[in-house]
């Protein structure tokens, strides 16, 4: 696995100055590059962590924060939890509020059936994401359930993360 923490700065500011047009598109150059291309997503919601994966080998890992009400599937728009299960990374929005995020593909058809089932919404728009500032994002659910990151591990994650990619979200 490869430790990304402070030297994605240093590796940016390297990138920029060999005349790459962007810190963001310096950053997500050498992400990818250390990182290589992932073939799965696994979030693991009770250590609070994204590991990017390729042929069942973790390649990097995140800390990330969660819904505001972490415990649990989601099963209603407002609940505040993040959805469990296999979903997909099915397509990405670079002008996103959040930074960057890529869509997660809940719900499926069990979610709708079973929010059906009580006359309720399942809710949606779930992503990964970045924050809307520079921050941490260790130790604070604060999101209404979507994975956050930072906006430093969103870079890496966006340029390693291909659409169409399956992620996990375990409990």
């Amino acid at each position: 696995m490869i430790p990304l923490g402070r030297f994605r700065w240093a590796i940016g500011i390297l990138a920029l100055a060999a005349g790459v047009t962007s810190f963001a598109a310096a950053t997500q150059d050498a992400a990818s590059a250390a990182i290589g291309r992932a073939d799965e997503v696994l979030v693991d919601k009770s250590e609070r962590q994204l590991q990017l994966l390729r042929k069942g080998e973790v390649i990097a890992t995140f800390p990330v924060a969660l819904g505001f009400a972490p415990e649990g599937h989601k099963t209603q728009q407002g609940d505040g939890r993040t959805p469990e299960g296999h979903y997909v990374l099915d397509w990405r929005n670079p002008k996103s509020r959040f930074y960057l995020s890529l869509h997660v593909s809940y719900p499926n058809a069990a979610d709708k059936a079973q929010a059906a089932t009580r006359g309720v919404s399942p809710g949606g728009d779930i992503f990964i994401h970045g924050t809307p500032w520079l921050a941490t994002v260790a130790g604070w659910d604060w999101t209404l359930g979507c994975i956050a990151v930072s906006n430093a591990d969103m870079d890496a994650i966006w340029a390693s993360v291909a659409d169409g990619t399956p992620i996990e979200i375990r409990p």
